[in-house]
C-alpha cells in the first residue's frame, strides 16, 4: 500500500477538436501532464465522435450529447485510478457534464465539468449551480471555462464585476464553495485567457472546490498550452491510501524504427553483441532470449533520450512566448502580442 498518495486534475478549454492533428497534440499534451482525471471543455465534437478523444492509458471517456459541432464538454479518467461511476448528469446543449463516483474504491467524488456561453455567462453559471445545488456538497469540484472573471483581480483592466457577477459569487459562497486559485494566491496577477476585441487579460476558466476540503488542496497552478486559446488549470489534491499497481510489460514503439538514426544503433548493437556472445559454448536459444534482453534495453535508452532532446527543444522554444505573455500582462502593447501569435503559429508549424 502506498501510505501517502494524491490525485492531479487538469481542465482546459481546447477550442475545438476536429482536427485529428491536433487530437493527436491533447493527447501527447495530456500524458506528459500525467494527471489523474482531465477536463476539457468546446470539444465541438458530436456524439458519435465520442471515440476520437481516446487517449492510451485512460479507460474511461464521458462527452455531452451534441448532434452538431459546438460546446461539448468531455471527462477524461487515467487507468492508473480505480474510478466507479455513480451517477452521470448532462444537459443536452453540451454545456454541462456532471459524474459522481469513488475512487480506490473509498472515496466518494463529484466533478462538474461548465462551458458557459459567451452571452449572459455569470447567470447562466448561476442558474446551473441552483439547479443542481442537491448534488453539490463537501466532495464536490467544479471546473471549466465559466467565461466569468469572478473578481477585479481577475482582469488585467481592474474592471469592476457587474451585479450578475455578484449574485454568482453570493451563489458560490452559500454552496460552501471556493475559488482555489485566488484562496492560495489572494493577490496573485496571473490569467487564462487574453481577448483581441478588447486588449484585455482575464482568468475565466477556473476551479471550485468545497471549503471543508481546503487542507486538502495541495497546489494549484496555471499552464501554457500553445494548441489553444485558453491556458489549463492543474490541481494536486491530497488523497488516501492506495494499492500499488504493477509495473505494465514493455513494448516496442514501432515509430522508432521509421527513424534512421535508431536503426543504424540498432544494427550496431546487434553487430557488437553477436561479436562479442556468438560462440560455440552459447546455444542458440541462451544467445536469442539474451540478445532481446540487451535489444529491449538499447530500446528504452534510445527512446528516453528522444522524449529527452524533444521536450528539451520545446521547451526553449515556448520559453520566449511564455516571457513575452508576462511582459505583456504588466505593459501591454499591440507589437508585443502580435509576436508572441508568431511564435506560437511557428510553433504549431514545427510541431504538425
Amino acid at each position: 500500500m502506498a501510505e501517502n498518495t494524491h490525485l492531479s486534475i487538469i481542465t482546459l478549454n481546447v477550442n475545438g477538436l476536429n482536427a485529428p492533428i491536433k487530437r493527436h497534440r491533447v493527447a501527447e499534451w495530456i500524458k506528459r501532464q500525467k494527471p489523474s482525471m482531465c477536463y476539457l471543455q468546446e470539444t465541438h465534437l458530436r456524439t458519435k465522435d465520442t471515440y476520437r478523444l481516446k487517449v492510451k492509458g485512460w479507460g474511461k471517456i464521458f462527452h455531452t450529447n451534441r448532434h452538431d459541432r459546438k460546446a461539448g464538454v468531455a471527462m477524461l479518467i487515467s487507468d492508473k485510478i480505480d474510478f466507479k461511476t455513480k451517477d452521470i448528469k448532462k444537459d443536452k446543449e453540451g454545456h454541462y457534464l456532471m459524474i459522481k463516483g469513488s475512487i480506490q474504491g473509498e472515496d466518494d467524488v463529484t466533478i462538474i465539468n461548465i462551458y458557459a456561453p459567451n452571452i449572459g455567462a455569470p447567470r447562466y453559471i448561476q442558474q446551473i449551480l441552483t439547479d443542481i445545488k442537491g448534488d453539490i456538497d463537501e466532495n464536490t469540484i467544479i471546473v471549466g471555462d465559466l467565461n466569468t472573471p469572478l473578481t477585479s483581480m481577475d482582469r488585467s483592466s481592474r474592471q469592476k464585476t457587474n451585479k450578475a457577477t455578484e449574485i454568482l459569487k453570493e451563489t458560490i459562497e452559500k454552496l460552501d464553495l471556493i475559488d482555489i486559485f485566488r484562496t492560495q494566491h489572494p493577490k496573485k496577477a496571473e490569467y487564462t485567457f487574453f481577448s483581441n476585441a478588447h486588449g484585455t487579460f482575464s482568468r475565466i476558466d477556473h476551479i471550485l472546490g468545497h471549503k471543508a476540503n481546503l487542507n486538502k488542496f495541495r497546489s494549484i497552478e496555471i499552464i501554457s498550452s500553445i494548441f489553444s486559446d485558453h491556458k489549463a488549470r492543474k490541481l494536486e489534491i491530497n488523497h488516501g491510501k492506495s494499492k500499488e499497481k504493477k509495473p505494465t510489460p514493455w513494448r516496442l514503439n514501432n515509430m522508432l524504427l521509421k527513424n534512421q538514426w535508431v536503426n543504424e544503433e540498432i544494427k550496431k548493437e546487434i553487430k557488437n553483441y553477436l561479436e562479442t556472445n556468438d560462440n560455440e559454448d552459447t546455444t542458440s536459444q541462451n544467445l536469442w532470449d539474451a540478445a532481446k534482453a540487451v535489444l529491449r534495453g538499447k530500446f528504452i535508452a534510445i527512446q528516453a533520450f528522444l522524449k529527452k532532446e524533444e521536450r528539451s527543444q520545446m521547451d526553449n522554444l515556448t520559453l520566449h512566448p511564455n516571457e513575452l505573455e508576462k511582459e505583456g500582462q504588466k505593459r501591454p502593447k499591440v507589437s508585443r502580442r502580435k509576436e508572441t501569435i508568431q511564435i506560437k503559429e511557428d510553433i504549431n508549424k514545427i510541431e504538425i
